[in-house]
């Protein structure tokens, strides 16, 4: 069997010293593993895909800034019947920020949230009472790596409307109240592989910031969460990341009751660094998919 390990075209937008080193570490010890894997850009023109039976997503942190060429490349893998680890049709649904309705709707916490629509009109103030807070975040539907996120307070918010204005013609946005939490206690990150708990980990933002990523100055602490803990973000992946290689449950704890900030299925950082099992984790899992 071949195997592609997906990551993308590296033009210095992202946090690229991390993901080389553990997408690096990652290939060898699969081939040392027995398996034919190498590392192949998503977009790559040159690439034949039909020289392949299974593609793993690793790092193509670009798919959301080429959305579109990425949604005709699933329909590529699909069409010529190439396996595609997450699935393509999950993949799909974890594009766009808007599942997270329907992961509330199945009775599971997440950050409250609400959304304006490409061309509509841009206002923001009234979220600041619906939320009882002075602090919103806005992005894009479509996103990562903290692309186009804005800290609204009423301060700011004219200049925020201005800017976003202009990107609403192109895109969807998600509304959220600002959690203070994030900043005080940081954000979870629960890693599974193939539905089973493998590590976790605290990401902290850097004084005077408000972004977890490495990019931005973010600092990681692994964590061994209680048994419940685990059970809680389990929750997320028993319903909405079956058949899954991977899945990140990212979220902060509000008044004690975990809130999902993201359930990351296409590309996330797995932090596989934070102990020496986690690649044999991840291994053991491909195995079982494949």
């Amino acid at each position: 069997m071949n195997i592609a390990l997906v990551t993308y075209h590296d033009q210095g937008a992202y946090d690229s010293q991390t993901v080389e080193s553990e997408d690096q570490r990652l290939l060898i010890f699969l081939q040392e593993k027995g398996l034919n894997i190498e590392m192949v850009i998503w977009n790559d023109p040159k690439v034949n895909w039909e020289n392949y039976q299974l593609a793993i997503l690793k790092s193509p942190w670009d798919y959301f800034d080429l959305i579109t060429d990425f949604y005709l490349w699933l329909n590529h893998l699909e069409e010529k019947k190439i396996k595609l680890l997450n699935p393509i049709d999950v993949v799909r649904w974890n594009t766009d920020k808007q599942y997270l309705q329907e992961i509330e709707a199945a009775g599971l916490a997440i950050t409250p949230c609400s959304f304006i629509y490409k061309n509509e009109k841009v206002i923001l103030e009234n979220f600041f009472d619906f939320y009882h807070t002075d602090q919103l975040i806005v992005k894009p539907c479509i996103s990562g790596g903290a692309k186009n996120t804005f800290k609204v307070t009423k301060d700011n918010i004219d200049e925020v409307i201005s800017k976003l204005t202009l990107l609403i013609q192109d895109e969807d946005f998600i509304i959220q109240p600002f959690l203070s939490e994030i900043v005080e206690h940081g954000e979870w990150s629960f890693i599974f592989f193939n539905g089973i708990y493998s590590h976790c980990l605290v990401k902290k933002v850097k004084d005077g910031d408000f972004r977890v990523q490495p990019s931005h100055g973010g600092s990681v602490h692994p964590q061994n969460p209680d048994q419940s803990l685990i059970d809680t973000a389990s929750a997320y992946v028993n319903l909405f990341a079956k058949d899954c290689l991977y899945a990140r449950v990212d979220g902060t704890f509000v008044n004690e009751k975990f809130l999902l900030m993201e359930l990351e299925l296409i590309e996330p950082f797995l932090f596989l660094n934070t102990d020496p099992l986690n690649y044999e984790r991840y291994y053991q899992a491909l195995k079982k998919l494949i």
